[in-house]
């Protein structure tokens, strides 16, 4: 089974809509300009029963999993305890945590500054660039602030310094066209057969309702791998023209 890309937004901030979750687009972002691709992301508040439910099913799926937030010392963040929950190992102060949050604060470290530095036994840490307080890894789980500015050069870090193999090994191509005055029910036995001939294809729709003036239709095609997919829309393309329905190419930036 290929090893898939997961990501966890943490915060009641986010849910309640204080706050606008910018991770996910941008997760999608930087694996992208590495030949790699998001497969789920799962958003989460600070209910420490749920986050460490989910922790122990994610440890136990074998992706590699970013988390974002709850990983500070105020009593709402919990993922750091979660994580040692889920895993069934307790925290500890990471010597290397530790001597980065000593070089940030000097004489003015606490033991509540310190408490950031306590991690699942056996992780390792993500050096952060911005304020020094790091993130921390367990197998393929990595945990990192959900401030922006310190989060993504993070995530960076650790695909950079532990994926680097898996960049561009996972090709990719994409075709469509523009479908009109057909709904899905009608498409969905052609997209079945198209699907079922091209091994490493897969047919999607997205229907649009009109936005901009535009007609209504839907965007019919196909992604996978990229030698497969000419053959695979030349297919689609032909069983529209047999049903005589209406298509037209997708202009660039449509």
């Amino acid at each position: 089974m290929t090893t898939g890309f997961g990501a966890i937004v943490i915060g009641d901030e986010i849910l309640r809509g204080k706050r606008q979750d910018k991770h996910f687009p941008k997760l999608i972002g930087l694996l992208a300009a590495r030949g790699l691709r998001l497969d789920w992301c799962e958003y989460l508040g600070d209910d420490p029963a749920r986050l460490t439910a989910t922790l122990a099913r994610t440890f136990a799926c074998g992706d590699i999993v970013f988390s974002f937030g709850g990983i500070g010392a105020t009593p709402d963040d919990h993922t750091r305890q979660c994580a040692a929950a889920a895993l069934g190992v307790p925290l500890e102060l990471h010597p290397g945590a530790e001597a980065e949050i000593r070089a940030r604060f000097g004489d003015e470290t606490t033991p509540l500054r310190l408490r950031m530095g306590e991690f699942p036994r056996g992780a390792a840490i993500i050096p952060n660039a911005y304020n020094r307080i790091p993130g921390f890894s367990v197998a393929d789980h990595h945990f990192v602030p959900g401030f922006p500015i310190m989060a993504w050069p993070m995530v960076e870090w650790v695909l950079d310094h532990r994926y680097a193999h898996l960049f561009h090994t996972r090709p990719e191509a994409e075709a469509s066209v523009l479908v009109y005055g057909a709904p899905e029910s009608t498409l969905t036995p052609l997209m079945e057969a198209t699907e079922a001939k091209h091994r490493g294809i897969k047919v999607f729709s997205l229907p649009s309702i009109g936005e901009d003036g535009r007609r209504r239709h839907i965007e019919l095609g196909v992604r996978g791998e990229p030698a497969a997919v000419p053959d695979a829309m030349a297919d689609l393309v032909a069983g529209l023209d047999a049903m005589r329905i209406e298509w037209a190419r997708r202009e660039a930036g449509a």
